[in-house]
Order: C-alpha cells, then sequence, then structure tokens
C-alpha cells in the first residue's frame, strides 16, 4: 500500500494533472479540509480530507520542519 502520510508544505502527486499540465501540488492547509497550490500555476483547491486522501497518488518531497 503507497504511504498517506503526509504534513503542511509537502509537495504530492495527484492522480489526475492540473490543467495547466503540472501534477505536483503543495500542502498548504491542513485540518478537516486540505488546501493545495499547484505549483504551475499557483491555483488554490480545497477539499476534503477525504476526498484528498483518495485523489493523492503519493508524496514527492517531504518538508523538512527544521528549516
Amino acid at each position: 500500500m503507497v504511504d498517506k502520510t503526509f504534513d503542511l508544505n509537502d509537495i504530492v502527486v495527484m492522480k489526475k494533472p492540473h490543467p495547466c499540465g503540472e501534477n505536483r501540488w503543495q500542502i498548504i492547509r491542513l485540518g478537516a479540509d486540505i488546501r493545495i497550490k499547484c505549483t504551475g500555476c499557483d491555483h488554490s483547491v480545497l477539499m476534503s480530507r477525504k476526498e484528498f486522501t483518495r485523489k493523492m497518488k503519493k508524496v514527492i518531497e517531504r518538508h523538512n520542519a527544521e528549516e
């Protein structure tokens, strides 16, 4: 099973690409809802945590909290 753990500022890949052609998203808000921002065009999307975990493919870049 794919690791579905994620944190604030992680870069994730979603199952479907954004219409701008980019498939990398940055997590910018965590809670009951999750807001992600496209790294290509900076468009942000708010979705429920359940929907996000279903649509997320994998975490490709972890944010280091020590920075």
